[in-house]
């Protein structure tokens, strides 16, 4: 606001500033610099040598220059701001391509001369479609055009060509700018070389998919292939076989001799075990000394039986390794569908439980699924029924296992892990109960009461210690999946909590993001935007959906345990990790490894670069009561 000191030694806005006064400046009369947008840009003052009071005449005047200092005042930003603009398109690392109104080019940039070989010579007055690759059908350019048209705007990934002939993957962003009447001026294209990203996804998928030692899909890709095999099944009416396989005394082996002949042992077996199978079979490493077969197709119950006791009979042979002369058998539980199940997860656990069976009996042998093993899986509803009321009885508890900041030992997150205290059976494991409360749907009760649960308790911790922790809680994909699942009341419940929602984040599967609902996709949004973190947990061991880390505010990977646990003696999982944290970073995430269990695997990560570590090196999971102490002496170290 405009400001008149007839008089500045007396006026009480000048009581600081007496020196001017004796310096002989009487009266000050100033004018806010105002932008065109009302912003305040400065101001300019009239000093007068006698304290007075200006006319009309002077008061225009002073006015009138204002006005004019804050036109040249913008003008001048106006040209840094092009300044600026004209420089960040010349050194823009990403390509940029402008079309006019009929898509015709009309301008590009170094980037795109460098990333595609063509300069605006080149090509000025053409369609961009001359950097086509082939690899897209016109389904896909309708898409695109569509979004263009009715969005104004489009983004994804294509394949396109260089001058030179050279297919490459780009990141592309496609935008609209119209005129102040809403017609089409300019098509603005800009987008960025992705081809180390691809290579490390297709590396990250082969680590995802296939087991790295034997090079046999893992359970994850198996479980895909499985239920393709079901459908063909059902619809042709033929029958199919799953056998599972467990390698008998292979700990021993591994205790006696060491992990590389044990290893070698491993791939050795995967080679005999295929050498009995046929092309159109798929076998497969679950993990540790199991394998997987399908038989697809077959004639009768039999045919499964002649090739598990092939297997059994080639396993059984000695393996020489290094010198030494070794030992091993094989313990095989058959399965059917339909005759036993039909679905993926019900058949591969009839054949676990029967592999169980043949084990108990003696190992190296082969049992098939019975109903006896069907009777087990009773106790598990009478344990389903049970875990109904387990939230109202307050069996259920919170176990809380410290996030610790690797480049300072100190503990900045927390992850919430929960656990069940039956009265009958103690301690339940949550890989036990998770699965029933998922298959049951009661994973969202159960859900919601851990969720306020830990927010609860991180809000006693921040209160207690005035700290920053922030806690973590896992949403299984069912869960996150449910309708039931009210992401608003949660946010409801923070605010009558009066917990800031940055303290809370949660952990959802990388699996979540490969078939995203506009359900998901909305919850995701709402974290988002309340401020909740969203973390990928386990990364590296589903099936990767990278793409959706773009499209979403996903703000931490943690890496799996299972490539953490070998990173001291094995250079792939090493490898793995660091191409993880590296994209990680690239897309402005943070990278916790889970799992971590030795000074050295610590030291290690914090070389490569990643941010956070979890594990029993620092502490296992602990009730909230130890775990509130473990704070205060963590606290007590400063």
């Amino acid at each position: 606001m405009r400001v008149i000191a007839e008089d500045i030694a007396s006026h009480p806005d000048w009581i600081m500033y007496h020196d001017i006064a004796a310096a002989g400046l009487g009266a000050c009369w100033s004018e806010p610099i105002r932008s065109t947008s009302n912003r305040i840009l400065g101001t300019f003052a009239i000093y007068r040598r006698a304290p007075s009071l200006p006319d009309e005449h002077e008061l225009e005047l002073i006015e009138n220059a204002a006005n004019l200092i804050g036109i040249a005042i913008e003008r001048v930003h106006a040209e840094e701001e092009l300044h600026l603009a004209a420089s960040i398109y010349s050194n823009s690392a990403e390509a940029v391509l402008v079309t006019d109104a009929n898509n015709c080019i009309v301008a590009l940039n170094p980037a795109f001369s460098k990333i595609t070989g063509y300069t605006l010579d080149d090509i000025r007055g053409k369609n961009p479609s001359l950097l086509h690759s082939g690899r897209h059908n016109a389904d896909f350019f309708q898409a695109m055009w569509q979004s263009i048209t009715h969005r104004g705007f489009w983004q994804g990934q294509v394949w396109n060509r260089r001058k030179d002939g050279e297919i490459f993957p780009e990141w592309l962003t496609i935008n609209t700018i119209q005129d102040e009447q809403g017609n089409v001026q300019r098509y603005v294209s800009m987008g960025s070389d992705i081809t180390n990203q691809v290579r490390s996804d297709d590396l990250i998928w082969r680590q995802t998919n296939y087991d790295f030692l034997t090079d046999l899909p893992n359970r994850y890709m198996f479980q895909d292939r499985l239920a393709q095999e079901i459908l063909k099944s059902i619809h042709e009416g033929s029958l199919l076989a799953l056998l599972f396989i467990d390698l008998d005394k292979f700990k021993e082996v591994n205790d006696t001799y060491g992990h590389p002949i044990g290893d070698q042992l491993l791939v050795k077996s995967a080679e005999r075990i295929n050498s009995c199978i046929q092309e159109t079979d798929s076998l497969a490493r679950m993990g540790g000394d199991e394998f997987i077969v399908m038989l697809p197709k077959l004639a009768c119950t039999i045919d499964a039986e002649k090739v598990a006791a092939q297997i059994i009979s080639a396993l059984a042979e000695p393996y020489p390794i290094n010198g030494e002369t070794i030992y091993i058998g094989a313990s095989i539980g058959i399965t059917f569908c339909p005759d036993d199940a039909c679905e993926v997860d019900q058949l591969i656990n009839n054949a676990d439980q029967a592999m169980y069976i043949s084990k108990s009996a003696g190992r190296n042998r082969l049992s098939y699924f019975t109903q006896a093993l069907h009777d087990e899986a009773r106790n598990r509803l009478k344990l389903l029924k049970d875990m109904r009321s387990a939230v109202e009885k307050r069996e259920f508890e919170l176990h809380f296992q410290p996030i610790i900041d690797l480049s300072n030992g100190r503990i900045v997150k927390a992850e919430a892990l929960i656990r069940w205290n039956h009265p009958e059976h103690g301690m339940i494991s949550p890989a036990e109960f998770i699965p029933m409360a998922e298959e049951s749907g009661l994973i969202v009760g159960i859900g919601d009461w851990v969720f306020r649960e830990a927010a609860a308790k991180v809000k006693r911790w921040c209160e207690l210690f005035h700290s920053e922790l922030q806690v973590s809680v896992n949403i299984s994909p069912v869960q996150f999946q449910s309708l039931a699942l009210s992401i608003t009341d949660w946010l409801d419940y923070l605010t009558t909590l009066g917990l800031e929602a940055k303290h809370l984040s949660i952990e959802i599967t990388e699996g979540l993001l490969l078939n995203l609902t506009d359900d998901v996709k909305d919850k995701l949004l709402q974290f988002r935007d309340a401020g909740i973190q969203v973390a990928i947990d386990d990364f590296g061991v589903g099936y990767s959906a990278l793409s959706s880390l773009r499209k979403f505010a996903i703000d931490y990977l943690k890496i799996d345990q299972s490539f953490i646990r070998h990173i001291e003696t094995e250079q792939n999982d090493l490898a793995l990790c660091e191409v993880i944290v590296i994209m990680a970073h690239k897309l402005g995430l943070k990278v916790i490894a889970e799992g971590v269990e030795t000074e050295e695997q610590s030291r290690l990560l914090l070389d490569l670069g990643c941010d956070y570590g979890q594990g029993y090196l620092f502490s296992r999971p602990l009730p909230a009561a130890k775990f509130e102490a473990f704070l205060i002496k963590d606290m007590s170290a400063d």
